[in-house]
């Protein structure tokens, strides 16, 4: 029986690839949550909080008893308003939550992995500028600026675009820290496949659930059979829910492989792609300073 372990799914494509994986297979899955849910085994975890993703990591360690993970998958994401909100650690949300909790996971959890397995991380295509999704594009990927914006010297002053950025450069980090994950020996000498999963734009999830009332409500519309269809016929990076969440139960099941040399997918009208990621994930220069960077905020060796 494999076994996966798993975060971001209780809502959102993130419930219908953890539906699929507990129904459809064969899976014993850990999912890691602030509230029980009916899929799989709920363990608590508050990904705003460094403290409670390590107690998750040990507590994960503790109920496997040696049986290894041959299935990592870290979907959770938030998008905010603005780059006001702060962490229990002091740390900016998007970033804490988006990145820096799942690094820290992918990190403790990286020696339970089986000979073989499979780590996913859900990034978005927004952290390229050439999808041209119309939100403010990542200008770096300095962590202790994304950590601390208010450090940022080129931080935009207008809170919507500040918060766009600090979602697309969470991002980012995402698609950087798989190509180094990757290349990590621990993982090299596992055998193990990570991906970075962009699901293009998938309307009607929870992840807007942050923003104002009247960005939160297109979004919930904008996912409904009757207005999504339209829209996915017209623009590719489009994808219903169940399309999205499928995908990710596939690349977490093995049943989609990357082709040698490559970390990032992207699924683009209901097809997985194995296209380049932006100009910034693809320098070695930034992926090691992000990794190095990120350690030392959670008190790790790079």
């Amino acid at each position: 029986m494999p076994t996966m372990v798993m975060t971001g799914g209780t809502s959102g494509f993130g419930a219908h690839a953890a539906r699929r994986l507990t129904l459809s297979n064969d899976v014993r899955l850990i999912l890691g949550a602030r509230r029980p849910t009916s899929a799989g085994e709920f363990v608590p975890l508050d990904l705003a909080e460094l403290d409670s993703a390590r107690a998750f990591a040990k507590a994960v360690h503790e109920r496997l008893g040696g049986v290894p993970v041959d299935a990592l998958v870290l979907n959770a994401g938030v998008v905010l308003p603005d780059v006001t909100g702060r962490t229990l650690d002091g740390l900016e949300t998007t970033f804490a939550v988006n990145h820096l909790a799942h690094y820290l996971l992918a990190r403790l959890l990286l020696l339970t992995l089986a000979d073989g397995a499979v780590v996913v991380l859900t990034t978005s295509g927004t952290h390229d500028p050439d999808t041209r999704s119309g939100l403010r594009p990542p200008r770096h990927a300095d962590a202790e600026l994304l950590a601390h914006p208010d450090r940022d010297p080129g931080r935009d002053t207008r809170p919507r675009r500040a918060g766009e950025h600090a979602y697309t450069a969470s991002k980012l980090c995402v698609a950087l820290t798989a190509r180094s994950l990757s290349e990590h020996p621990d993982a090299r000498a596992r055998r193990v496949r990570v991906v970075a999963y962009d699901p293009g734009q998938v309307f009607g999830t929870g992840l807007a659930r942050d923003l104002p009332f009247p960005l939160g409500t297109a979004w919930s519309l904008l996912g409904t059979p009757a207005l999504g269809w339209p829209l996915r016929r017209l623009n590719r990076n489009l994808n219903s829910r169940a399309a999205a969440g499928h995908t990710l139960a596939d690349l977490a099941l093995g049943l989609a492989k990357p082709p040698s040399g490559r970390t990032y997918a992207a699924l683009r009208r209901g097809r997985l792609t194995w296209p380049d990621p932006s100009r910034l994930a693809r320098r070695d220069d930034v992926a090691r300073a992000l990794w190095n960077d990120s350690a030392r905020l959670v008190g790790l060796p790079g």
